[in-house]
């Protein structure tokens, strides 16, 4: 799909544009919003997870992007690393995501996002941040990913 900003083409599904950052929702094909999530259990075997009994820490769930929708990942303790690093909690393994991309953190007043100097940003509701307080149902978008949270 072309960016109606500055012509490039994207990869189909794209959210933003990968050389301008712009946004191409309004390009982007209609998507389905219901997203089943699951996690490996201590066997390697895929088991699901009602989204209703996330812990009250938060969660991640990956709603698109690099064929893992649907996996979560739940915030425990007071920081998780997201990136292409196989050392990040979140593993997110693609060249639009950087190896130290983004880093939840918890603060005295909530559960923050915050953007590690990534090359391709990190955006929180379709807006590129580098710190960010968030709230259940956010979108974050990193790389090709776009994950939710749920707390």
């Amino acid at each position: 799909m072309h960016c109606p900003e500055c012509g490039f083409i994207n990869s189909e599904g794209a959210n933003y544009c990968q050389k301008c950052g712009a946004f191409l929702g309004d390009v982007a094909p209609e998507t389905d919003d219901t997203t089943a999530a699951w996690q490996l259990d201590e066997t390697g075997d895929i088991k699901p997870v009602d989204p209703e009994t996330v812990t009250e820490e938060g969660t991640l769930v990956i709603r698109a992007g690099g064929g893992r929708a649907g996996e979560t990942f739940q915030f425990t303790g007071d920081q998780m690393r997201i990136g292409r690093s196989p050392d990040a909690e979140v593993f997110l393994d693609d060249v639009t995501v950087s190896r130290n991309h983004a880093l939840l953190v918890r603060r005295r007043d909530g559960l923050y996002i915050d953007d590690l100097g990534s090359l391709n940003g990190t955006y929180v509701n379709r807006r590129r941040i580098e710190s960010h307080k968030l709230t259940d149902g956010d979108e974050l978008q990193i790389g090709k990913y776009k994950l939710t949270y749920l707390s």
